[in-house]
């Protein structure tokens, strides 16, 4: 695969000029269009709409959540189409046909990263987080970057022979959103508080659930969370395999169903 490192270079480069080619700003609305988004929800739900009296300084908690999670929407949103966006050089060249969709997740992992370098500081010193378990963030950032690379190249070699996936992924994202812990600590909900086998189904079953805790646990409370930590390896190597074995046996026709 090193000798397709440039290959690779080239075509991270090219997504992230590709969306926003010929405006103002440039690749600098990667970084806008997040930001705008999380101070809007801040707003709407962390000023305008009563927060939980249970979550202090709600609006780190609400921000580390909706981080996670856009990483993780957006990722898949861009991946799903891209094989189909550059059908042009599935036929003309031979290399590996994964190398796209990572492409695009790695361009979101560019935008992950810069908010969350402009977040950290200010979850830390709200918060008083500066703790050991800080350490703990780029393995965080490894695994979900690991999770859901799998499930972009599910969803890309999918969507590039049933074009009823990207729809699929935009309608069924927003209700997923909605019952993961982004704007609620789960466990406090009255119906989780006297069902403790909810509390699990919603945390642990929801497999980015554990994700959003585990940022949230070394950003907003400073403990280390091992046991989200070790969802989340078993998660990136389930997507992993699971991706690489499903582009592998669908790839064959990739260029003729392009």
């Amino acid at each position: 695969m090193s000798r397709y490192r440039y290959l690779f270079s080239q075509l991270v480069r090219r997504e992230l000029r590709r969306k926003y080619k010929g405006s103002a700003f440039g690749v600098l609305w990667y970084l806008v269009n997040p930001v705008v988004l999380m101070a809007a929800y801040w707003f709407m739900f962390g000023v305008v709409l009563t927060p939980p009296r249970a979550i202090p300084d709600f609006p780190v908690y609400l921000m580390v959540g909706i981080l996670v999670w856009t990483f993780f929407q957006q990722s898949l949103l861009s991946a799903a189409p891209s094989l189909i966006d550059q059908s042009g050089l599935v036929r003309k060249a031979r290399f590996p046909r994964e190398a796209i969709p990572a492409a695009t997740v790695t361009v979101q992992l560019v935008i992950f990263t810069a908010v969350l370098a402009i977040l950290l500081p200010i979850a830390v010193a709200i918060r008083g987080t500066l703790t050991p378990a800080l350490l703990l963030l780029p393995v965080l950032m490894a695994l979900l970057f690991c999770f859901v690379l799998g499930c972009s190249v599910i969803a890309a070699i999918l969507h590039a022979y049933f074009r009823d996936v990207e729809p699929i992924l935009t309608a069924a994202l927003l209700p997923w959103f909605f019952v993961t812990p982004i704007f609620l600590d789960l466990n406090t909900i009255p119906f989780v508080e006297h069902h403790a086998w909810a509390g699990t189904v919603l945390n642990w079953v929801n497999p980015i659930a554990p994700f959003v805790n585990g940022f949230r646990s070394v950003m907003y409370s400073g403990t280390a969370p091992w046991g989200e930590i070790l969802y989340a390896l078993a998660a990136a190597a389930v997507a992993l395999v699971i991706g690489k074995t499903v582009f592998d046996r669908m790839q064959g026709e990739l260029a003729v169903v392009l």
